[in-house]
Parts: C-alpha cells; structure tokens; sequence
C-alpha cells in the first residue's frame, strides 16, 4: 500500500501521514494509484467550484483505489456528501484538534470502507441489471398541498398558539442496547449534547428549529416550505451514510451506534421551544410514537402522510415500504452497507 497526498502545503502534514508517504508535485489528473493505495487531496480553501471539481478529478483517477479528503479548517460545508461521492476518508477539524498522526489502523479501516463500497456499487449494478434486489417503493400522491412559501413568516414571528402546519423530524441515537443504561448519567448528558449542535449545524439550511428535547431524544420543526424539507431529508440521509465516521470523531461513542430519523407532517398549536409542555397534539404524538416504537437505526423512516413531492426525484430510489404503523402507511431508507458490522 501506497499513501499519497496532495498538498500546496505540505510541510504541516509530513507529521502527519506515515513517513514513507508520498507528495506528489504532479496534478492529480496524471496521478496513477493501483489497487490498495490511498491518496488524500488538501482542500484547504478550496472554493465550491474548485472542490467539486477536484472530487470529479478523484473520482476518474482513483476508480479502483482508496481517496481521502484534508480539510483542516472545515471549508467542506457537507463532509459527509462525500461519502456519497465515494470518499472513504475525512480528516476535517476535530481530527487535527486531537490527533498528532494518522494510525496504520485508521488506514486499515479506511482501504476496507473503500473496498465494501466498490463491492456494493458492483453488487447494486448487477442487480439492476438482473432485476433482482429490494424494489424500492413507489411513494403514491397524498394529495396533500403545502403552503405558499410566503405564508411562512419565520420562526421568531411565528404567532403562539396559531393553528399550522410543519414538518416533524425526530432524532435520537440508538445502539443494541439502551444508551442510558450502558453510559453513565454525565456522560450521556454530554454526548446528548454534542448530538443536539450536530443536528443544529445539519438542519441550518432547512431552518430546522430543535423544538423538544426529552434529553434522551428530540424534535425539529421544519416549515412547511418544500426547499427546507429537501435540505433537512439529505442531511438526514448524508448523516446515516457516514454515521460511522460521525459517531466516532463528533459524537466520540466508543462503540457503535446510528441515527434514528423519523418525518411526519401536520398540524399543531405553536409555542417557542421551551414553553411546549402542554400542546395536544395527534401530530406530535405520532411522530413521537413513530420514531420511539417503529422507526430504526441506520434509517429515515417517513409517514403516508407527507406532501406531495417532499421526498427529491435524486432519493425516491432510496425508500422501500416498511407496512403500516398506528393505520398509516410508513416509508423508511434502504440500509446502507458499512466497511464494519455496524448497527
């Protein structure tokens, strides 16, 4: 195995990476890596354009190898769009705040996620050719209209106790057995804490607004506004797709665990965050019962019951029936295929 990385400064990273590392002065368009080695890209202030290209450019030259991504300052707005892409490697912020060094393990771990993506993208291709596999649903017209855009002033205009609708997304993180009772009281309040900012920072673009917390999981209103469902529903997707990554750097478990996601849409009595205590609301309610009792880790679960249209045509594909729950029809992800046994 072979690690090369490409840099414009390379001399912070030589203590970084294993010393027989490469830095090639070459572009990566000539760069030619074989099978099991791994070549990392320095995208420190890489503009949008720039880095997409430079994801473009990685996904042609290292067809049948192992890629990474250096982003030190966090310039990646959505890090884990790419694994999507086929990244196998992120090492962003958190990783040059607490780590000196790349380990040979992380390496290891890295060329085996690669490897277990190229035979998934190998098996989904046959099978499509075939006709085999999960069939994914077809998601049917609710005939349920959203609101105009305009009708949404925003949530610190929002009126209490008015009448409207929203979306409803619950999030918890879920393990083989009941976090509460494998980690202790303060530590748990910690890392419950971590996971609240890293859904806050992911839904930003949806103007998700975190509404309940019971501190063991929690709900987001997403306004009735279809852009703001679509960017709430990819990062929810783009979270599960690199829960194992995220789990272990952000959230630091030191086992494994996955995201719990849950969408419905309905009506309920608005009041601010922190003063929710007595709204009735079969809505809210649901959504809680759904995302407790039926929804599961590693998966974002939707009710019968959403707009039309509120799922993007690019993640229609995603979705398959999981049958009916409380007499309404429920949606949930594919699972995705991790390098590891993962929950």
């Amino acid at each position: 195995m072979s690690v090369f990385v490409f840099s414009k400064k390379e001399a912070p990273l030589k203590t970084v990476f294993p010393k027989n590392a490469q830095f090639p002065s070459s572009p990566i368009s000539e760069h030619a890596p074989e099978n099991g080695d791994i070549s990392y890209v320095d995208v420190s202030g890489f503009t949008g354009p720039e880095l997409k290209k430079t994801i473009t450019q990685l996904k042609k030259t290292c067809t049948d190898s192992s890629w990474g991504i250096i982003d030190p300052k966090g310039d990646v707005h959505d890090s884990a769009a790419l694994f999507f892409e086929g990244a196998c490697d992120y090492l962003g912020p958190s990783f040059f705040k607490e780590s000196a060094s790349i380990e040979p393990k992380r390496l290891k771990d890295a060329l085996s996620w690669r490897k277990e993506y190229l035979a998934a993208v190998a098996a989904a291709k046959e099978d499509a050719k075939s006709g085999k596999g999960d069939k994914s649903a077809s998601l049917p017209k609710t005939g349920i209209k959203l609101p105009s855009a305009s009708s949404f002033p925003g949530w610190k205009k929002m009126p209490v106790g008015k009448a409207a609708s929203f979306y409803l997304l619950y999030c918890c993180v879920q393990g083989k057995v009941p976090l509460d009772a494998k980690l202790d009281e303060k530590t748990f309040a910690i890392i419950h804490k971590r996971f609240i900012s890293l859904l806050d920072d992911n839904f930003e673009k949806g103007n998700g607004l975190f509404w309940m917390n019971s501190g063991k999981d929690c709900l987001f209103l997403i306004p009735p506004i279809a852009k703001c469902a679509e960017a709430a529903i990819k990062a929810c997707v783009g979270m599960i797709a690199s829960a194992p990554l995220i789990i272990m750097e952000t959230l630091d478990f030191k086992f494994p665990v996955n995201f719990v996601f849950a969408l419905h849409y309905g009506s309920l009595s608005y009041k601010p965050p922190g003063h929710t205590g007595t709204i009735v609301s079969d809505a809210v309610n649901f959504i809680f019962h759904l995302g407790a009792k039926r929804a599961e880790p590693g998966r974002l679960t939707i009710s019968g019951e959403l707009p039309d249209n509120t799922i993007p045509k690019s993640l229609e594909d995603c979705f398959i029936s999981a049958g009916e729950f409380e007499d309404r029809k429920i949606w949930h992800t594919k699972k995705f295929v991790y390098a590891k046994p993962w929950v």
